[in-house]
């Protein structure tokens, strides 16, 4: 049985606004919430004209209030900007008003740009290297620490290490983390061995006595395969441009970029780039989803429905929902 889960970034759409993004992605936590998905997490983006998600951590806590059961989590906390201590201390407070349902996923990629990074890190004299970073955030967490991180609590959040290779994998199963692989942004058998190497490697840690994994993906899902594809190019024109250092500033409709002529150049970008994102009607990407668990090895799946529309992220969800017979399962639970 594949669980399935949500990253979402609070895409700012054409013609609405950061506060239309949140409310967005409050009322795509609460759906999912409702249909039974195992976890919604939202990102950390820096200086983005076309993503809202810029501090996980507060939108978590929103999130945490607005939803019943479904675990509220960060994907991720990009810990190279931020003393992990400090991020202890949140997370904490955040599980501490909702015990059992936080999960905390950190990664070392920077969010954002080089100006952004280096506004982040202004007055920072010492860099930490990543892997102590981890290291000490799972410290702080455990009842080890002679540094007390408040408030103390009986419960622990969730410790999951963001990566897009084996290097990635090896840092959290030497930590005893969860490991969640980027799909999303290195397809392919890099993420097969990522993924062997870290269940081989995992050290159990007083968090996690044993190795748990997540593959994650883009994802385009509708109604019928035409219209999956037409968000799918609304898609592909919106990663172009980010990857490119021509983010636009909102994220175009496919009636936007319609006329948009590309070079063969951008061409071979895009067909690379459709091996990131799933994209077809329900039962299609039902399909595809378990071929990409079977892949890699996994039981659960982190969907990113990063298309245009928040209608349309919300017609994904449910139709995805009901092919796997979600709703279902729900009612079983009650």
């Amino acid at each position: 049985m594949i669980d399935l889960s949500i990253l979402d970034y609070s895409p700012i759409d054409e013609n609405t606004s950061s506060q239309d993004a949140l409310r967005a992605t409050t009322k795509l936590a609460n759906l999912a919430d409702s249909l039974g998905f195992r976890r919604f997490w939202v990102s950390e983006h820096h200086g983005m004209q076309t993503l809202a998600g810029s501090n996980p951590e507060m939108l978590m806590m929103h999130l945490a209030a607005s939803t019943q059961s479904i675990r509220i989590g960060s994907g991720g906390v990009m810990l190279q900007h931020y003393s992990a201590y400090k991020v202890a201390e949140g997370i904490k407070l955040i599980e501490a008003l909702y015990p059992g349902r936080i999960d905390l996923g950190v990664g070392r990629a920077p969010g954002g740009d080089k100006l952004a990074s280096a506004a982040l890190n202004l007055g920072k004299s010492i860099i930490v290297p990543y892997g102590q970073q981890l290291h000490d955030l799972k410290k702080y967490f455990s009842d080890l620490s002679s540094l007390p991180v408040m408030p103390k609590i009986s419960t622990k959040p969730r410790l999951w290490s963001l990566g897009t290779s084996e290097y990635s994998g090896t840092f959290a199963a030497k930590e005893g983390m969860s490991f969640v692989f980027a799909h999303f942004i290195n397809p392919g058998d890099d993420g097969v061995a990522a993924i062997k190497n870290y269940e081989q490697n995992f050290v159990a840690s007083e968090m996690h006595q044993s190795p748990k994994t997540i593959v994650a993906t883009f994802a385009a899902v509708a109604a019928t395969e035409e219209e999956a594809e037409k968000l799918a190019r609304s898609f592909d024109h919106w990663l172009l441009m980010i990857e490119s250092g021509r983010e636009t500033p909102f994220y175009l409709s496919p009636r936007a970029i319609a006329d948009y002529t590309y070079t063969e150049q951008e061409k071979r970008t895009i067909r690379y780039n459709r091996n990131r994102i799933i994209v077809g009607d329900a039962l299609s990407v039902k399909r595809q989803i378990k071929i990409l668990a079977s892949f890699y090895n996994t039981s659960e799946i982190m969907i990113m429905p990063n298309i245009f529309g928040a209608e349309n992220r919300i017609k994904g969800v449910k139709l995805l929902a009901e092919a796997f017979n979600m709703n279902n399962l729900v009612e079983e639970k009650l």
